[in-house]
């Protein structure tokens, strides 16, 4: 077994020493980290072997693996046991664990190495394709968005006519609604009971949307100084599940404060057309009734145990 533990946490050091001496202590091989960058990226393979073979588990995420946070930050998650997402996170660990150079993936970006020209693409094909008449459209949840090469690349995504929504909870370096510059960008910041951690990426790419989970936010630390990961979520029905998510964030208007074009916030409020809408609230019920049908489910269950197979 091996695990990666990042000394350099904010509040966090002296856990992450100590868990690192309990681990070393039990046989587990600890790495800490990428010499020179500072690791940041969410994720966990386990292997296990199966009656029907070796199988891979996979969970990508965009917050820390910590119980504490768990518990006030709003974060979201990917559990698979797809091969092509498994042998892109096998090429991963090996890379920051040292037993290979970083290698080519082909589905997962990679800071400081991909994830940079990975983003930059994504939304100048959004940009090429409304210029071409296709459908167009980026949605972004990002902490922080600051990097002036991306905030460039949004700029003329909005000349070209792209609709761009972003949900910005921090530092948000980009000024929207200005004409001729970014009339077409609107940045929203939520602030509620959970701290908002989450990046969610959306992009409709002519019809055919891709949407990312992502533990980088658009920093040039982020991008240019530390080990990110960006993860295409796959499977409709989970897209499906992402973008309604999103939507309730700029549906918000409860606490929901909206950047102005001078740079300074204006706090949403429910009109005669438009009820009050917590989106922290809905989006919370949405996922306790999730877990009561799931908790109902496994009652449901009948598991026979089977006996073990005798030893030669």
């Amino acid at each position: 077994m091996t695990a990666i533990v990042e000394l350099k946490a904010r509040f966090d050091e002296a856990r992450n020493i100590e868990w690192a001496r309990e681990m070393e202590r039990a046989g587990v091989q600890v790495i800490y980290g990428v010499r020179g960058l500072k690791t940041h990226a969410k994720v966990c393979i386990i292997v296990r072997r199966e009656p029907q073979g070796i199988v891979r588990y996979m969970h990508f995420g965009t917050g820390n693996y910590n119980e504490v946070t768990a518990g006030i930050y709003g974060d979201v998650s990917l559990l698979t046991c797809d091969d092509a997402l498994g042998d892109d996170a096998t090429k991963f660990f090996n890379a920051v664990t040292g037993a290979s150079q970083p290698g080519q993936m082909q589905y997962l970006a990679a800071a400081p190495t991909t994830l940079r020209s990975r983003l930059l693409g994504l939304i100048e094909a959004e940009t090429q394709r409304r210029r071409e008449g296709q459908k167009a459209a980026i949605i972004v949840k990002v902490n922080s968005l600051v990097d002036t090469d991306i905030i460039d690349a949004l700029y003329e995504a909005s000349r070209a006519g792209v609709k761009i929504k972003l949900n910005v909870r921090g530092v948000c370096c980009l000024k929207p609604g200005i004409k001729g510059l970014s009339k077409n960008i609107e940045v929203v910041s939520i602030v509620d009971r959970f701290l908002e951690h989450a990046r969610v990426l959306y992009f409709e790419h002519g019809g055919d949307e891709q949407t990312f989970i992502s533990s980088a936010d658009w920093m040039p630390r982020n991008l240019d100084r530390r080990v990110e990961l960006l993860v295409p979520v796959l499977k409709p029905e989970h897209r499906k599940r992402l973008h309604s998510m999103l939507a309730a964030y700029f549906k918000d208007n409860v606490n929901s404060w909206k950047l102005l074009p001078d740079g300074t916030y204006e706090r949403l409020k429910p009109s005669d057309k438009r009820p009050p809408f917590q989106a922290q609230a809905v989006l919370y019920e949405r996922a306790v009734n999730s877990k009561r049908k799931s908790e109902q489910s496994n009652r449901t269950t009948f598991e026979t145990h089977q006996p073990r197979a005798r030893e030669a």
